[in-house]
């Protein structure tokens, strides 16, 4: 019996994905743990790995085709013994089966205008039977908005409730419908007239990306607090780490230990590694600290779990580690998705100072700044010292402003007095 082969979900929040590249062809004898296909996910590369035996008949999806749907056929394995041949016929009658519709379409007029009067029916697929077909990211938006997932129609495989649908329904409710659905057509209308340009179409990546971050800025009542804080003990502290390591070829860079700092932070202010989950609060007991990495076509931010209890040199070998593989499109899923707050450093870069934006679930966002020579009061005399400016970002719902206040008070003071992270 033929075998279909289906694009798997290869995180818990993929719906679709892009097969970029198949790596047999069709007459292969194909054996379980091949690597048969290269699947790009809205974060990385992934390989597509064979559990089944015989030889590929067919290839379904053809490489290069983006927003092929979680569960669907991209290829057909034929098992020993059988004729390729065989295997197209069911292809064909799947294909062949919509074409009944037609006929009853083409009958008389009134089933056209008796057409739109059972319209509801297809909600009735997404809840027939004791459980409703909807991706867990699907039935969380309904339940935040107080919709009931079983009146709405699922466009996923098998009439399955994607978030698309949730988005469809909340848009199509109320005066403002109009004005939402205006807006997204605005933002594609882009007449570039007589200017030269280039037309790019938009990654997985950058489309997540795009979606993500106006999700997060919309729905997340953003909280920033601002200190500065002085460096030249912390850079004092790396140089003699540094030479101590040396021969074991480790060199900390400044944000593994601004890593370590936010890690041991929220160990003190606990009230700030936490997760807003509607009607819901979520506490962690470990600080798993996300690192905001820039890679070829976007931004991703692969997680040192545990960064309280590691030290320096492991947390420097880590991120380097998952940054190098966070370039090459090569991080499993549980290695960028989850974490209990972020950082980003855009101090290479000489930005002074900048506000970052949350990434949900996450309570908070730490920004870093360039360290800069300034005038600073010390002993209260006015003297010349290495400050450096972070911003933290606070989800508002989940942390009150003095909590957020504490975070960063413990931050600056662990930074300054750096001995307390190796303790």
């Amino acid at each position: 019996m033929p075998i279909e082969l289906k694009m798997p979900a290869l995180s818990p929040t993929m719906e679709e994905g892009s097969l970029a590249k198949w790596l047999v062809k069709e007459g292969d004898e194909i054996s379980s743990g091949d690597i048969m296909a290269e699947i790009e996910t809205d974060k990385a590369t992934m390989e597509f790995e064979a559990v089944d035996e015989g030889v590929l008949a067919k290839i379904v999806v053809p490489e290069g085709t983006d927003e092929v749907k979680v569960g669907a056929v991209i290829a057909i394995i034929a098992e020993e013994g059988e004729d390729a041949s065989s295997i197209e016929a069911p292809k064909a009658a799947a294909k062949a089966a919509p074409a009944p519709p037609p006929p009853p379409a083409a009958e008389p007029a009134p089933a056209k205008a008796s057409a739109p009067a059972p319209s509801p029916a297809p909600a009735a697929p997404a809840s027939s039977g004791d459980r409703i077909a909807a991706s867990p990211l699907a039935r969380r938006l309904a339940e935040q908005n107080g919709l009931d997932i079983s009146s709405i129609t699922g466009s996923g495989p098998k009439g399955r409730i994607i978030k698309a649908d949730v988005d469809a329904a909340l848009s199509g409710g109320g005066e403002e419908a109009p004005a939402k659905a205006v807006a997204p057509s605005a933002a594609a209308a882009v007449d570039p007239g007589e200017i030269p340009h280039e037309i790019e179409k938009l990654s997985n990546m950058r489309k997540t990306i795009a979606r993500r971050l106006t999700e997060a800025k919309q729905t997340v009542p953003h909280i920033y607090l601002t200190v500065d804080i002085r460096l030249d003990a912390l850079l004092d502290l790396r140089g003699k780490l540094n030479a101590s390591l040396e021969p074991r070829d480790i060199k900390l860079s400044v944000n593994d230990l601004l890593i370590k700092a936010l890690a041991a932070a929220l160990m003190q202010v606990p009230k700030c590694n936490v997760s807003f989950a509607g009607d819901q609060l979520v506490s962690y007991s470990r600080a798993d600290i996300a690192v905001a990495v820039s890679i070829p076509g976007g931004l991703i931010t692969p997680i040192v779990t545990g960064a309280n209890d590691k030290s320096l040199s492991a947390i420097s070998t880590e991120v380097k580690e998952l940054a190098g593989r966070a370039k090459e499109g090569k991080l499993q899923p549980h290695e960028y998705q989850g974490g209990t707050a972020s950082i980003s450093n855009m101090g290479m870069f000489g930005i002074r100072q900048f506000d970052a934006v949350i990434n949900p679930p996450q309570g908070m966002i730490m920004a870093i700044g360039a360290g800069e020579k300034r005038p600073y009061v010390i002993d209260d005399s006015l003297q010349i010292a290495t400050i450096m400016s972070a911003t933290g970002s606070f989800d508002h719902r989940a942390i009150d402003g003095a909590d957020g206040a504490q975070l960063m008070q413990a931050f600056k003071q662990l930074v300054e007095n750096p001995l307390g992270m190796l303790a």
